[in-house]
């Protein structure tokens, strides 16, 4: 009887890496592995990491050691050096030395394509992908293991110019849909660019076709996900925009929620507001990253908005979509950012109708400009500030849930944890209800009694 083939994965950063990840997982799975619930019973643990910020490189570098310790308590390492392999096919020299007995250590992702020589003197690694070949994961692995040798596929970003297909099944209540990837921003703090390479929209047919399967699965809420999903068609041919994407999935899906994921503020365009204000099934939430509440910071940052034009957006959005929910993100101690600066952001978002703020000290990442500016900011008052925006996002927070309170609302059932469901409202706030006569992927009409952990709590309503 054949063995059975196991594969492990482990998973950082956001959403587009989940969507990966699930992608990657359908790979093996339609090559006859099965995807193991415990990393002692793979035989190849894939980790798929970040690199957004020094600090997500660290936990990319922490996972990998783990994911090495616990194949290596398995069975003895053996050492060998790390094979090149060309775009099309593996490349492997006959001098090559043998693999972990039986186990294989894949590394993909961001920090791969970032940091694949650091990542290659990690003892017990035996495969490093970039973000360009992970369509090829399966055969990569599979000529490690058969031939017990070490593999490094890691391209140039900048040579990527079309959206690379990943066939998806997705494990969750929630649909991810991939429609983009890439960024041309070039913001001074991040790194993405130089990791995801530019812009590449997906093809309208193939979100229709990925739409077609969601359906027939019966997936209620799809969330659109990219890496700078408001520059959506810019690089095909035609007038093609965000817009276009949504009204095919819209078409196609027809779910009863359709998600947009993080947009650029500047990209907000009338036709886009129009398109949420007037269609029922795109969710009232959008999420604007902010990173600063101060102009001379935003130039800094080479962000393309000043707080006026957000301020403007913002407010626009709060009179035309009902009980909309807006989310943002902030980085606090970026270099330079006085006393002055960061009080003039606190006040920008205490001004502003959030409903969260996800706060982030700067984290200097190597190879940005960010990391090289003069005046940088010391851990501690990084620490402080980012305290007291926390205290304004919590504030807020609190603020749009409560009024939740004594009404009924709808979510979908997505997980179940002793007893208790939890799902989200249309405008994103967590909702949880005692489980009874609730199923997962189901909706339901909950009553809200109370605030709860990270949202609200209630029981079934009418």
């Amino acid at each position: 009887m054949n063995e059975v083939k196991k594969v492990f994965f482990q998973t950082l950063g956001c959403k587009v890496n989940q969507y990966e990840t699930e992608a990657m997982q359908k790979l093996f799975e339609a090559a006859g592995w099965t995807i193991a619930e415990k990393i002692s019973e793979a035989q190849v643990v894939v980790v798929n990491t970040c690199t957004v910020t020094a600090v997500s490189s660290q936990k990319s570098r922490q996972m990998i050691r783990r994911a090495v310790a616990a194949s290596l308590s398995a069975t003895p390492a053996v050492s060998s050096e790390l094979l090149a392999v060309s775009d099309t096919s593996p490349n492997l020299t006959a001098n090559s030395q043998q693999l972990t007995a039986n186990r294989v250590v894949v590394v993909v992702g961001c920090y791969a394509q970032s940091e694949p020589e650091e990542i290659s003197k990690i003892d017990g690694v035996d495969v490093i992908i970039g973000t360009k070949d992970r369509v090829r994961i399966v055969e990569l692995v599979e000529t490690a293991l058969n031939r017990r040798e070490k593999i490094f596929q890691v391209g140039n970003v900048e040579d990527i110019r079309e959206f690379e297909e990943l066939p998806h099944s997705p494990h969750r209540t929630r649909a991810f849909l991939k429609i983009e990837d890439g960024c041309n921003n070039f913001c001074s703090y991040c790194i993405i660019p130089y990791v995801r390479g530019r812009v590449r929209s997906r093809a309208l047919e193939s979100i229709r076709a990925e739409c077609l399967e969601l359906k027939a699965a019966g997936f209620k809420e799809i969330v659109l996900t990219g890496i700078h999903i408001g520059a959506y068609g810019r690089d095909l041919s035609g007038k093609i925009s965000l817009v276009d994407a949504i009204k095919t999935v819209l078409d196609a899906a027809n779910p009863l929620r359709l998600r947009l994921g993080s947009i650029e503020s500047a990209e907000m365009t009338d036709e886009l507001i129009d398109l949420i204000k007037n269609d029922g099934r795109i969710c009232n939430h959008v999420h604007l990253p902010l990173q600063s509440g101060n102009d001379e910071i935003l130039k800094a940052m080479h962000r393309p908005y000043t707080t006026k034009n957000f301020s403007e957006l913002t407010a626009r959005l709060v009179k035309e979509v009902p009980q909309i929910s807006i989310g943002t993100d902030l980085i606090v101690g970026f270099p330079g950012e006085t006393d002055e600066n960061f009080s003039e952001t606190l006040k920008f978002i205490q001004a502003q109708p959030f409903s969260k703020i996800h706060v982030f000290p700067f984290s200097a990442r190597a190879g940005t400009l960010a990391a090289t500016l003069p005046n940088q900011i010391p851990p501690q008052i990084k620490k402080f500030r980012a305290a007291q925006a926390l205290e304004i996002s919590r504030a807020k927070a609190k603020i749009f849930s409560e009024r939740l309170i004594g009404k009924t609302v709808e979510i979908i059932a997505e997980t179940s944890t002793d007893g208790i469901v939890d799902g989200l409202t249309k405008n994103y706030v967590r909702v949880y209800a005692p489980e009874k006569n609730i199923r997962l992927g189901s909706v339901a009409k909950i009553k809200i009694e109370r605030l709860h952990k990270d949202g609200v709590i209630g029981s079934v309503g009418d």
